[in-house]
């Protein structure tokens, strides 16, 4: 398992999170979460309208590297999970880890 997926479990069951775009969204527009993170198949008319909250927010994204059904079993839920939202990552290094994964990629 990646150091992603590792590191999203441990925010799921030591951090508080929020599942869901309805959830997401209302969570971005206020500023409380710390990171975005999307499936790989997540709809495009999701996707459009997080990216446009999280940038007004200044949230980092994440595009998790799976389907809906991966990051749902990574979360430990039975069901798809195509739009997730770490308020406090708990004891998870998420944020760096996801940092170094941007840092990466601007390079």
């Amino acid at each position: 398992m990646s150091d992603v997926a590792e590191a999203l479990r441990l925010a799921v069951s030591t951090g508080k999170v929020v599942i869901g775009s309805k959830r997401v969204l209302r969570e971005a527009m206020f500023s409380k979460l710390k990171l975005i993170v999307l499936s790989s198949d997540c709809p495009e008319d999701n996707q459009n309208d997080v990216r446009h909250h999280a940038k007004l927010s200044g949230i980092p994204i994440h595009v998790f590297q799976g389907p809906s059904t991966d990051l749902g079993i990574v979360c430990g839920r039975l069901f798809r999970v195509a739009t997730l939202g770490i308020k406090d990552p708990g004891r998870s290094k998420i944020l760096k880890i996801i940092e170094k994964c941007q840092a990466k990629e601007s390079e």
